[in-house]
């Protein structure tokens, strides 16, 4: 159904930076969302709150990898109450954190280090939150809808 109502907000930001180890010891390669961004497209990406499959609050306009890691730009559905509250939250600064959830496809593991280089992952969605796995996946820049400006 097409949405015919401004969002509640719109928002840029990383959800995932190449290179970059998270608190799991896990870190992201250039080209691992290459085959799922082409296979499922931003509109194939569900956006959650806090991975919670119940909770969905917004679509995905576009989801790329670009030299720093996976660019996001999205909006928060305007006609819900969560994504409305969320859209305040982040307005305050209070809430800009990113996280994806996957499935792994491809890894390299590494016992010295303890790390898991991600050389393919299956992206099934990618959820706001408060505290990320990946402390730099954060909102960048995020535009008011017109009830928040």
């Amino acid at each position: 159904m097409p949405n015919h109502h401004p969002p509640a907000a719109a928002f840029t930001g990383y959800a995932s930076l190449f290179h970059a180890p998270d608190q799991a010891g896990d870190i992201v390669l250039p080209g691992a969302f290459a085959r799922a961004l082409h296979q499922k497209g931003p509109g194939g990406v569900r956006m959650l709150f806090h991975h919670d499959p119940a909770r969905p609050i917004g679509i995905w306009r576009e989801l790329r990898e670009d030299a720093r890691g996976l660019f996001v730009r999205g909006e928060l559905a305007p006609g819900a109450v969560l994504p409305r509250e969320l859209a305040a939250l982040m307005a305050q600064g209070a809430l800009d954190g990113l996280s994806i959830g996957f499935r792994t496809r491809r890894a390299r593991q590494t016992a010295k280090a303890r790390r898991r280089y991600l050389l393919e992952v299956d992206l099934w969605e990618i959820s706001l939150v408060t505290f990320p796995m990946l402390p730099g996946a954060r909102v960048h820049a995020l535009k008011p809808g017109p009830h928040l400006a």
